[in-house]
């Protein structure tokens, strides 16, 4: 589909103008002519790791997920939400074997957020997935990010949405911290990005900065990435930029004092740790039970914590303050094969040239 959809395409590469409407027409999910929204007639899966819940103070537990679904939604998008039932950070790209998967539709969205997808063609629903047999019940099992995608690619959006050779999209986020370097492999939200690219369907995946502490997400972080987010898809799309060769990872600075992003740049996922996993006895004498502790580097080995990578992610996004970019695949590799060099140029073009700035 997104082979047949990309030679449909007719675009103004130099202008950034709107992808022509017959093109989308031939698709049968067009927007109208002389449409002004940038992303009408898209249709975005979104999902991400940190559930649909959004109950948490901290904002940890999804908010990011509701903030980006606006803004697509306002861009002119088609967005179905399936994501996982739980919290489910760091899950990577695992996926699940055996049981059952059941889908919770959510009724009742976060206040603030109810008619923020209101007439678009799908209903935009909200969907958490959970393993279980029976409905979701507040204990259950969650699915991983991957399991999420994979079955709405595979039967979910069919089934629920309508959508028989959908979307032309996945988006997942917006995470609540961001995913760089070495924690890249364990990102449940890029383990989903890359499920999709692996379906053949192009990806996003959008990580946003903490406040100081870290421990907290502010709206205003997620709010600026959302907006960013939209306006940055809606160049790829207008450049015919959108492929399934690799994902993109898109990670925003902490905003929430009121300082501003700087200009996207295109980074390599660097080798270092930002966060480090510790395992700590719980009693002295040869405990046969650890207490999992998360914490920031520095202060662990050096040679783990010292980032090598010159265009690193971390650097730029973390010591200079930008919004940064970085192609991914499973082997987060991608850039030292031959097979995608063009479509790779292109867009690092964008990003470093014609990429919306903040």
């Amino acid at each position: 589909m997104q082979r047949t959809l990309r030679t449909l395409l007719v675009l103004a590469c130099t202008t950034g103008a709107a992808v022509s409407s017959l093109a989308f027409a031939a698709e049968q999910h067009s927007p109208s002519a002389g449409s002004a929204k940038p992303l009408a007639g898209l249709r975005v899966l979104l999902s991400n790791d940190d559930s649909m819940q959004a109950a948490k103070a901290s904002h940890a537990d999804g908010l990011g997920l509701y903030e980006i679904r606006k803004a697509l939604c306002e861009a002119g998008a088609d967005v179905v939400v399936m994501a996982p039932w739980q919290v489910q950070s760091g899950k990577g790209t695992a996926v699940t074997n055996g049981g059952t998967l059941t889908l919770a539709r959510r009724t009742e969205l976060p206040a603030g957020y109810g008619g923020d997808c209101s007439g678009t063609p799908s209903g935009s629903p909200v969907f958490g997935i959970c393993l279980s047999t029976g409905p979701c019940a507040p204990d259950s099992a969650s699915a991983t990010p991957s399991d999420t995608v994979k079955f709405a690619l595979r039967t979910g959006l069919a089934a629920k949405a309508g959508w028989k050779d959908g979307p032309d999209l996945v988006v997942t986020g917006i995470n609540s911290g961001p995913n760089i370097s070495a924690q890249v492999n364990d990102s449940g939200t890029v383990g989903a990005a890359i499920a999709a690219v692996d379906q053949g369907v192009p990806a996003i995946a959008l990580s946003s900065s903490g406040d100081a502490s870290q421990m907290q997400f502010p709206v205003a972080n997620y709010r600026a990435h959302a907006r960013f987010a939209a306006a940055f898809i809606a160049g790829l799309r207008a450049r015919d930029l959108f492929t399934d060769r690799f994902a993109l990872k898109v990670d925003y600075p902490d905003v929430s004092a009121g300082q501003r992003a700087k200009a996207p740049q295109w980074t390599s996922v660097g080798h270092g740790q930002v966060v480090w996993h510790a395992y700590e006895a719980k009693s002295a004498g040869g405990s046969d039970s650890y207490d999992i502790t998360m914490g920031r580097c520095p202060g662990r080995p050096a040679d783990a914590c010292t980032e090598t990578v010159v265009d690193a992610d971390s650097t730029a996004l973390l010591e200079r303050g930008h919004i940064t970019v970085a192609p991914i695949t499973a082997d987060r590799t991608y850039g030292v094969r031959t097979d995608g060099g063009r479509d790779l140029r292109r867009i690092e073009q964008y990003v470093t040239r014609h990429a919306p700035r903040s």
